[in-house]
C-alpha cells in the first residue's frame, strides 16, 4: 500500500482485514446497530474470504463508528467488535469457537472490548444459576439473601464499567459505558425545604434529573450501539409525565442537547415523533404538531427528502384543527329527519361526538356500548351523543339505530357531501370519537366507551378545584 493510501485510511474510513481459520469461500457482512438491539441490524459492507479463509473491508469515506457486527453468510453465526472511523485494524476468528477465539492486530480498545464480552458472559452465569435459587426459596429471608446476592453481582459488573472508565478515559467503550449508567438515588431519609417533611417524590425526581448525566449526546457513535432506543423508551414511558406540555419540555430539552449532531439528532427527534405518533395517550398528537411546527417545517429534519417531509406537514395540518382545547368545528349536517342541524345548536353539559358507520365491523362493536355506557352513566352527567354516519348505505344506518335502540342520539348526516368534517376532525377511520365540553370545547378525544366516564370525572374534578380558588 502507498503512504498516500496509508493516510487516507488514518484519516477517514476503515481497513479490516479478516480471517476465519475454519471458513471459506463464502461472504460475509459488515453490519451494525441504529439504535435498537438485535435482531434489527444494518448492512455497511460485505466481502467474501478466498480459499485461505481471508477477506478485506476497507474504504476511505468518512463513518460514524460504534458496535459493528461481522455476520456469516448462514446468517446466524456472528461478532460484536468497535469499530471508529481511522481504524485499520486486522481480526482471526475460528467461527466454531466464537467470540473466545477472537484475536485483534492494531486494536488494543478491542481486546478490552472482547474482555468485557467475556466478564459479561460469565456475570450472565452467575445472575442467572442466583436468580434461578429464587424459586426454591423457602421462606422471605431466603428470598431476601437471594436478592441480595444478586445486589452484589450487579455491584461488581457496576464496578467493573467504572474502573474500566477511569483507567480509560475518551475511548469509545467509555462513552459506551457512560450512556449505560443510571443514577443511584442516595439512600436515607429526604426532606423539604422546611427540614421536617419528609420529601416523597425524591427518589424519582433524583433518578428523572439524573437520568442522562452521562449520556453524551454530542457522540453520533451511541446510536450505532443497541443502548439508546431503550433508554428513551424508560424515560418517555416510566419518567416523563404523560402530559403534552411535559412531553414538549422533554423533546426540547434531549433535542437540543443533540442539537449539531448528524445521526443522534436524527434518531432523537424521529423516536419522539414515532413515538406520540403512535402513542394511546389523549393528547399526544399535539405534541405532533409542536414537533412538525417545531422542526420540521422549520429545516431540521434534514435527512428528509420534500415528498416525505409534506407527509408530515400534511399530518399535522389534519390533527392541528381538533386538538385537545381547541373549540370544535361546527359541523352543519341533516338530522334523520332532513332537517338542518349545527353542532353549536346543541345544548349540553357535554357533547359526546361520534363518527361511525353502519358498515364498520368496530363501530358496530363499540356503538352499542356506547349507548350501554350512556344509558348507566353519562346521561346523569349531562351528555348528548351526536352521532354522525361517515359512510355507508342509507337504510343499513337507520336499521342499525333501530335494531340498537339508538333513540337518545341525535344522528346526523352529510347526503350533499357539503361538510369538510373529515378534515376537520381528522375523521379517515372510524369510529371516532370527541368529548365537548359546554362551549363545544374540545376535552376528549381517542376515547372508547371505557374510557369516557374518566375523562368526564377528571373534568369535574378540575372544575371543583378551580371553583375553591
Amino acid at each position: 500500500m502507498t503512504a498516500m493510501a496509508q493516510n487516507a485510511i488514518a484519516k477517514d474510513g476503515y481497513k479490516i482485514q479478516l480471517k476465519f481459520t475454519d471458513v471459506t469461500d463464502s461472504m460475509v457482512y459488515l453490519t451494525h446497530y441504529y439504535g435498537k438491539p438485535l435482531p434489527t441490524i444494518y448492512k455497511a459492507d460485505s466481502a467474501k474470504l478466498d480459499k485461505n479463509g481471508v477477506a478485506t473491508f476497507q474504504t476511505t469515506e468518512k463513518f460514524t463508528g460504534g458496535i459493528y457486527m461481522m455476520l456469516l453468510s448462514d446468517k446466524k453465526t456472528y461478532f460484536e467488535f468497535l469499530l471508529d472511523n481511522g481504524n485499520d485494524i486486522g481480526i482471526t476468528a475460528t467461527a466454531s469457537g466464537l467470540p473466545s477465539s477472537l484475536k485483534f492486530k492494531n486494536s488494543p480498545e478491542n481486546e478490552r472490548f472482547q474482555a468485557y464480552v467475556s466478564f459479561l458472559r460469565d456475570f450472565g452465569g452467575k445472575q442467572q444459576e442466583i436468580q434461578g435459587k429464587l424459586a426454591t426459596a423457602k421462606n422471605a429471608a431466603d428470598t431476601a439473601a437471594i436478592r441480595k446476592q444478586l445486589t452484589e453481582g450487579s455491584k461488581k459488573l457496576l464496578a467493573y464499567r467504572s474502573d474500566y472508565v477511569s483507567k480509560n478515559p475518551g475511548t469509545m467503550l467509555t462513552s459506551i459505558f457512560n450512556s449505560l449508567e443510571v443514577p443511584v438515588v442516595p439512600e436515607g431519609d429526604h426532606y423539604l425545604a422546611d427540614g421536617k417533611t419528609k420529601d416523597s417524590s425524591f427518589a424519582y425526581n433524583y433518578y428523572k434529573g439524573h437520568y442522562w448525566d452521562k449520556f453524551d449526546f454530542q457522540d453520533d457513535r451511541l446510536i450505532y450501539t443497541p443502548v439508546f432506543d431503550a433508554k428513551m423508551e424508560e424515560y418517555f414511558t416510566k419518567l416523563v409525565l404523560p402530559i403534552i406540555d411535559s412531553v414538549e419540555f422533554e423533546a426540547d430539552k434531549l433535542l437540543a442537547k443533540a442539537e449539531g449532531t448528524k445521526d443522534m439528532f436524527k434518531y432523537t427527534l424521529w423516536w419522539i415523533t414515532h413515538w406520540v405518533e403512535n402513542s394511546k395517550i389523549m393528547g399526544m398528537d399535539e405534541v405532533f404538531v409542536y414537533l412538525v411546527e417545531n422542526y420540521y417545517m422549520k429545516g431540521k429534519a434534514f435527512w428528509l427528502e420534500n415528498e416525505q417531509l409534506q407527509k408530515y406537514v400534511e399530518q399535522a395540518q389534519k390533527i392541528a384543527p381538533n386538538v385537545l382545547g381547541n373549540v370544535a368545528y361546527d359541523i352543519k349536517m341533516k338530522d334523520i329527519s332532513g332537517k338542518d342541524v349545527t353542532l353549536h345548536s346543541i345544548k349540553s353539559k357535554y357533547t359526546l361526538l361520534v363518527f361511525w358507520s353502519p358498515d364498520c365491523g368496530h363501530c358496530l362493536h363499540e356503538v352499542p356500548r356506547i349507548d350501554s355506557m350512556y344509558q348507566k352513566v353519562l346521561k346523569d352527567k349531562g351528555v348528548k351523543i351526536v352521532g354522525v354516519r361517515v359512510e355507508g348505505d342509507e337504510q343499513k344506518w337507520k336499521d342499525v339505530i333501530k335494531k340498537e335502540k339508538l333513540d337518545d342520539w341525535i344522528h346526523l348526516w352529510d347526503p350533499e357531501r357539503t361538510s369538510p368534517f373529515r378534515s376537520k376532525y381528522n375523521v379517515y377511520s372510524t369510529p371516532v370519537i370527541y368529548l365537548l365540553d359546554d362551549k363545544k370545547i374540545i376535552r376528549g378525544k381517542k376515547l372508547d366507551h371505557s374510557t369516557i366516564p374518566q375523562v368526564i370525572e377528571n373534568l369535574e374534578k378540575k372544575e371543583k378545584l378551580t371553583q375553591k380558588k
